[in-house]
């Protein structure tokens, strides 16, 4: 997957294309296997990075929701656990079972949460991932040493599902490819074309020249996240917004905390939110929050109070009470809730997602989350099918193999990720030893995950390779830090870039990865 043959595509396509997709998250990346797979010609737009925004900064769960089924949103649950088990069964080198423990202290909590539990795994039917069971003080001790003893009356432990998301992002690109569709990231959507007002296609500008364009299209989807509003303004000056943009923070911190292959999750903090403390990549994933903000952000902060809310109530479970100075970086992600009319909280807005079509012709899908990413993209391309006068067919996706595909894959090898490409890394790495060194000691990436990421995922910077194709900004910012100059250098090395372009990668990344450093957001 390279940039320039996508770009030689466009070119050279003088008709319509049949979808331009806006928007390179989950949703678009959807949308974009499912109308390549059905054989539509399929252009996919993304004026950033792929999964550059909320899709890269989730929880790094594929689960059903048991909050949504405490909210009585019983369809929601039932939509997201079957879709769980297709991602497993579709990309297993990325999604995988994971075992959840809700700990109680207070007589009423295990059975109040096991009938609970036991509910959530009845409504999974044939994919449910392990039966939930109540237990013993002693026996939760067993699965997580370093939960709060004091008080402690038992425990309910229960199975979900946990992903890398940006990584799986990449495949879902890679996968749309390999279909037929053309993918460009880094490729910003300006304005709309029309006739007789109708939708007829956009203009667009590269990100990277400063070309301008005019693609033709019988259908665009406007799937770009929290920003929804901006292209629907396009289309309609006068439309009302719909997205209430809500903020979630993780923080990440060592495995001492939480030793082992279990997870915590605590369904009912003091102001109702879920608290999730996660193992993920040899490292710990604490979050998160439920914050209304006024407008959307590539690059949204962490507040303070969000900050001292997670780490205050980790530290209420946790023996090791892990304070500022444990945390190795600190991310923030936008949630694109649908507004509704009376409701000013954020936590009770949809978490379902939603399909509009303008009297214009433009398709707008919104709202969602990352487990239900094939179905929000059945339902767009089937939808988008009708406004472009084409014949769907049937929805190919929900056994279709997502590029990576290795269905038993070693988590002990640190290329685990990369399901079936891991070969052909390590046939670099035999070809040039030296790309088999580590790039930090804190982390476990390799110098050929830098060569692969330019060659063959689309990598245009190093922002690119450090958080997305890698999770080293996300994982421990001073590391990714220190990391930057050697991992510029490979790709310069690998794509041809001066000492000027290197320069000018590690001082930008430098001052973004300075926003995940919890001592930088709070000086």
């Amino acid at each position: 997957m390279r940039r320039s043959e996508m770009l030689e595509q466009l070119n050279n396509e003088a008709g319509y294309w049949d979808f331009i997709v806006v928007g390179g998250g989950a949703t678009g990346l959807g949308i974009a296997v499912d109308a390549a797979a059905r054989g539509f010609k399929t252009l996919l737009l993304e004026m950033d990075d792929f999964a550059k925004g909320t899709s890269s900064r989730s929880t790094k769960l594929v689960h059903g929701g048991v909050r949504y089924l405490q909210q009585g949103n019983v369809t929601l649950v039932l939509e997201a656990l079957r879709e769980r088990g297709l991602m497993i069964q579709n990309a297993p080198h990325l999604v995988h079972n994971q075992a959840f423990i809700v700990p109680n202290y207070d007589w009423w909590e295990g059975p109040f949460y096991g009938i609970g539990l036991r509910v959530y795994d009845m409504l999974a039917g044939k994919l449910g991932l392990g039966p939930s069971k109540n237990l013993s003080a002693e026996k939760t001790k067993s699965y997580i040493p370093t939960l709060k003893s004091e008080g402690l009356k038992g425990g309910v432990i229960y199975y979900d599902g946990q992903f890398d998301d940006s990584r799986l992002a990449i495949n879902l690109a890679q996968t749309a490819v390999e279909k037929g569709g053309v993918l460009l990231n880094y490729m910003k959507v300006t304005g709309l074309l029309k006739s007789k007002e109708m939708v007829t296609g956009v203009t667009a500008v590269d990100q990277l020249t400063g070309e301008t364009y005019e693609i033709n299209g019988r259908a665009v989807i406007n799937a770009t996240g929290v920003f929804v509003d901006e292209l629907i303004s396009h289309d309609n000056s006068s439309a009302k917004p719909m997205i209430a943009p809500s903020q979630g923070i993780h923080i990440i911190i060592d495995k001492k905390f939480l030793p082992g292959d279990t997870a915590v999750m605590v369904p009912q903090t003091e102001d109702g939110r879920v608290l999730f403390a996660v193992p993920w990549h040899d490292k710990v994933v604490l979050g998160t929050t439920d914050t209304a903000v006024d407008k959307p952000d590539s690059e949204p902060l962490a507040l303070e109070e969000e900050i001292e809310f997670v780490l205050s109530h980790a530290a209420k479970y946790l023996d090791g009470k892990p304070g500022r100075e444990d945390v190795r970086s600190v991310f923030a992600g936008l949630r694109p809730l649908v507004k509704s009319r009376d409701s000013d909280n954020t936590a009770s807005l949809s978490r379902d997602h939603t399909l509009l079509v303008s009297t214009s012709g433009l398709i707008t899908i919104t709202g969602g989350k990352w487990t239900t990413y094939r179905k929000m993209a059945e339902d767009t391309v089937e939808q988008a099918s009708i406004v472009a006068g084409l014949d769907a067919g049937d929805c190919p996706t929900k056994n279709l193999r997502i590029h990576g595909w290795l269905k038993n894959v070693d988590r002990s090898d640190p290329l685990y990720y990369y399901g079936s490409d891991a070969v052909a890394i390590q046939k670099l790495i035999r070809e040039k030893p030296e790309l088999g060194e580590p790039l930090h000691e804190r982390l476990s990436y390799l110098k050929a995950e830098v060569v692969w990421a330019v060659r063959h995922e689309m990598a245009m910077t190093l922002e690119d390779v450090l958080s997305r194709r890698m999770r080293a900004l996300l994982l421990d910012a001073q590391a990714s830090i220190e990391m930057a100059p050697e991992v510029a250098e490979l790709m310069a090395q690998e794509a041809g870039y001066d000492e000027v372009w290197k320069q000018q990668q590690v001082a930008k990344f430098t001052q973004l990865a300075e926003k995940y450093l919890l001592q930088m957001q709070n000086s």
